[in-house]
């Protein structure tokens, strides 16, 4: 029997697409190159020590709650999850501190501390981003598939509320005047690769997020969310193949019909791809086939910044330092031209601590602890020759630590493995630009990659390449626009529902 769908990848898109496809009825397979699931969201487990490989901060479960209902199930009957209070320790390079609760009595007193005019902005700012995100939101549960979905009279309301012509930076100028609390409301603009000037103000949404609906952190950390879902679709009787790389997609003319791996040939109606984009098309979809996604044109896009990473075992315990600690720079936007203009690395980084087992201490071995350290820094580019700089970079990220409260950690490393941009694009991500395409106006709606394909009929995108982009909760929603799609096409009923109900949204949107 020929499957109806076979997705290309077993990342959190991917899954939650085949569970919402598997759901309604449709045969699935999942192909994925890894002996495990998850991508980007998998796991790193040695000498007893587990680390999360990406995403850390688990934000607004609603989406995936919802995809675990529609298939009749809880989420937290798969995965339990802990609210963080504080939820993070900000340190700031040119001086004072904020430790980020999600109770607003709490937040404003912090802030307070380094600006109590700003303080009193966070009433408005939290209403109206809550409002904000009400009219957005049906823009992130639909498929933009051209001008005329943009150019129509619902997008044109959102224009006064969205403000696409602000900066995150200049948006949040309008409610704070120091630039510490700004920067405590903006780096989340990193979750999508991007700094706080360059980033659309829209995603002002993505510090509300945190401080209306919390940040979590899943026992055994965010990569027990697919070994969740990879449960569930066992239990649904999908197809789940580890450890088999597809190396070709098969076409009939222009047409998608299927993928070839080692192990042979799997035809199926719809073929979906849950891979960095850019990497997967010049890698399985022949050039001459694709009508509009050309290799020059991937070429001359605009991509995310890259990661450097460490994962770090420790001898003994940081019980007095906060779940997730950030250090932003002290000449902060140097290091964001480093980044994104110079291509340069600083002599002062701004960088991220996760030290997950002061929640969590299953995830190393007694009196032991994981540390996740994680510096943005730019994507492949010919001024950083990794392999020269690989050992310097990690003896700057080594003494920065410091400054976070992190002592004495290089003599007490038990296990270390780092990742550069090099090997983020050895693990073919498109020079290592670890969140993808950029997500300027340029490069949202419909000028993102489409979920149905435009340039391969029967073929479908899920994950951060295509709309609405990076990060765990939209990706989610791109499996719940592309299953939806899918189920169009091919004549099958749909059962999904908004994450948030209409009539909640339009109760919000008038607060």
């Amino acid at each position: 029997m020929q499957t109806d769908v076979l997705i290309v990848g077993a990342g959190p898109g991917g899954l939650a697409a085949a569970m919402l496809l598997a759901h309604s009825g449709l045969k699935v397979r999942v192909i994925e190159r890894q002996k495990q699931v998850g991508g980007r969201n998998s796991a790193i487990e040695s000498h007893g020590f587990r680390f999360d490989v990406g995403p850390t901060f688990f934000l607004y479960t609603a989406v995936l709650e919802s995809i675990f209902e529609t298939t009749g199930r809880s989420l937290h009957d798969y995965v339990r999850l802990i609210k963080l209070d504080p939820q993070y320790r900000l340190v700031f390079g040119g001086g004072g501190e904020l430790v980020a609760s999600p109770r607003i009595p709490l937040l404003k007193a912090a802030v307070a501390n380094l600006s109590p005019s700003d303080a009193a902005q966070i009433d408005r700012f939290m209403a109206d981003n809550r409002r904000k995100l009400a009219m957005f939101k049906p823009c992130l549960e639909m498929p933009f598939e051209g001008l005329r979905d943009v150019l129509n009279w619902r997008m044109l309301k959102l224009l006064p509320v969205l403000r696409p012509w602000n900066s995150l930076e200049r948006e949040l100028s309008s409610y704070f005047k120091d630039e510490r609390v700004r920067l405590a409301f903006a780096f989340q603009s990193k979750y999508l690769g991007m700094s706080p000037a360059a980033c659309p103000g829209l995603f002002s949404i993505l510090s509300f997020l945190e401080y209306e609906y919390g940040v979590h952190h899943p026992v055994g950390g965010c990569s027990a969310v697919p070994v969740a879902m990879a449960r569930v679709l066992e239990e649904q009787n999908v197809d789940l193949h580890l450890d088999e790389e597809v190396t070709e997609v098969l076409f009939e003319g222009k047409r998608a019909v299927g993928v070839r791996t080692p192990a042979g040939e799997y035809r199926a109606s719809a073929v979906v791809i849950n891979a960095d984009f850019s990497d997967a098309m010049r890698r399985l979809v022949p050039d001459s086939v694709r009508r509009r996604w050309k290799d020059r044109k991937i070429a001359g896009k605009k991509f995310s910044c890259s990661t450097f990473m460490m994962y770090l075992g420790i001898g003994g315990r940081f019980d007095h330092l906060q779940h997730h600690s950030i250090y932003l720079a002290r000449e902060y936007w140097k290091n964001i031209a480093d980044i994104e203009k110079r291509h340069e690395l600083s002599e002062d980084p701004s960088f991220y601590v996760q030290n997950a087992t002061v929640t969590d201490p299953g995830l190393a071995p007694a009196g032991h602890s994981t540390l996740y350290v994680l510096a943005p820094v730019t994507h492949q580019h010919e001024n950083v020759n990794w392999p020269d700089r690989r050992e310097a970079f990690r003896r700057t990220l080594l003494r920065q630590l410091p400054k976070l409260g992190f002592e004495d950690v290089e003599r007490r490393i038990v296990f270390e493995k780092v990742i550069t941009p090099d090997d983020w694009a050895a693990q073919r991500i498109y020079r290592g630009a670890t969140f993808n395409l950029a997500h300027g106006f340029d490069q949202m709606l419909h000028l993102r990659p489409h979920n149905r394909f435009e340039d391969v009929d029967g073929m479908y995108l899920v994950g951060g390449g295509t709309h609405p982009g990076s990060g765990l909760p939209v990706i989610f929603e791109s499996a719940r626009i592309t299953a939806k799609l899918i189920l169009r096409d091919l004549d099958r009923p749909c059962d999904f529902l908004p994450t948030t109900p209409s009539s909640e949204l339009a109760e919000l949107a008038v607060k």
